[in-house]
């Protein structure tokens, strides 16, 4: 019997069930569709954060106190004060892998205009931050050298700061706020930035000179991190070692003595997040596939069902002079059709329901290819394996008994 007839004769015993073969399927429909989802929205929301991080400049470096620990108790980084502008100076002089340095200061508090206000944080930088952290002016100006220099109390607001004191659509420039009751004169709005890969909102922040921040709001004399830029992606790595080997040095750490400071550079974290992200999305379709096994399981119980019900058919092919295998293959076929079916309206089910969750979750989702081949590979093996004994038991049917079979 050549695989044309078997073909019409599995798709005219599927058409005569209907139902059944749409509930046999819908075990099928669900997993593959589930998988398709979960993978398409993870993959959508790892670019999205890829892209996310990266507009914040993957050759970004930044320089963090290393966690402290006392008694063996780690105290945690925001606890050290190793970090000193002197580590600025040395960097800006002697790393050759760095375009720009700056300082960063960082001090949470309250701040006010008339009758409104907002908790915010203000980090104090110096003028090669913006370029650094990717961040634009969209009204106003940064602050100068001069004004670094004489703790000057101006300030730099993100568009959320703006909103919650002003309104949306207000142009403060030129006029006076207060942070933990000082004055400062508003110089400059920031562009909207959005939320980070982390659902950190980029524009709740306001920058000042780190020397006014760290002298009249901190009251320190250290600083909370250093932030660089290398001059370019590929040269990230050298940055980095240069990095290490200066602050080594400045710090006067001995050759067994571990470092003081972290140094991470943004393209590690994008492919740290990157990692995080694969692993979780692996795990959710992983979860998802269980469903596929339960199709399977579904799809060999339709089988012996079928083979039961047409005993006295398969009785009859064989006593015609229908050999084993044929009846072997026409199950097979059967099972396999099922299977492909399911596997087909799965993946159009999946797409549907990805691009759904993806306008809630603001996501593009991506189906990749080699998905939905994987998809259709793993149907394809489920039809074989589960419909195999099924269609063993039909082809070993004895043709007399089936014959009789009532």
């Amino acid at each position: 019997m050549n695989y044309s007839n078997l073909f019409r004769i599995a798709v005219r015993a599927l058409v005569r069930n209907k139902l059944r073969a749409i509930l046999t399927m819908l075990g099928i429909i669900i997993g593959v569709a589930s998988v398709i989802a979960m993978l398409a929205i993870g993959e959508g929301s790892k670019a999205k954060m890829r892209e996310q991080m990266s507009s914040m400049g993957t050759n970004m470096v930044m320089v963090m106190p290393n966690f402290q620990r006392r008694g063996g108790v780690s105290m945690g980084a925001s606890s050290s004060m190793v970090l000193k502008y002197s580590d600025v100076l040395a960097l800006r002089n002697e790393a050759t892998a760095l375009s720009a340095v700056s300082p960063e200061v960082r001090a949470s508090g309250q701040v006010i205009y008339s009758n409104q206000n907002t908790q915010t944080t203000v980090y104090g930088v110096s003028e090669e931050y913006l370029s650094i952290r990717k961040l634009e002016i969209e009204n106003g100006r940064v602050f100068n050298p001069t004004e670094v220099k004489s703790m000057a109390k101006v300030c730099i607001l993100g568009q959320t700061v703006v909103e919650n004191l002003f309104g949306a659509g207000a142009d403060p420039v030129g006029l006076n706020i207060r942070i933990k009751n000082l004055p400062f004169t508003v110089i400059g709005v920031l562009k909207d930035k959005g939320e980070s890969g982390m659902g950190q909102d980029q524009d709740d922040l306001i920058l000042a000179p780190y020397t006014t921040v760290q002298r009249r709001l901190a009251a320190i004399d250290y600083i909370n991190g250093i932030y660089a830029s290398a001059v370019t992606e590929e040269k990230s790595a050298k940055a980095i070692a240069e990095v290490e080997e200066i602050l080594r040095r400045a710090h006067k750490l001995k050759d067994s003595q571990e470092n003081d400071f972290r140094v991470m550079s943004q393209s590690e974290l994008i492919t740290t997040v990157s990692s995080i992200t694969d692993m979780m999305t692996i795990l959710l379709g992983a979860i998802a596939g269980i469903s596929l096994l339960v199709g399977g399981i579904g799809i060999m119980n339709i089988m012996f069902v079928s083979v039961t019900e047409r005993t006295r058919e398969i009785g009859l092919r064989m006593s015609i002079g229908g050999r084993g295998k044929d009846i072997l293959k026409q199950f097979l076929v059967e099972s396999i059709l099922l299977s492909i079916l399911g596997g087909a309206l799965g993946v159009i089910f999946g797409y549907l329901i990805a691009k759904g969750a993806g306008s809630l979750l603001n996501i593009s989702p991506i189906v990749q290819v080699q998905t939905v081949i994987l998809a259709f590979s793993v149907c394809f093996v489920i039809g074989v394996f589960f419909g195999w004994y099924p269609a063993r038991k039909a082809a070993n049917l004895n043709p007399i008994d089936a014959l009789r079979y009532e």
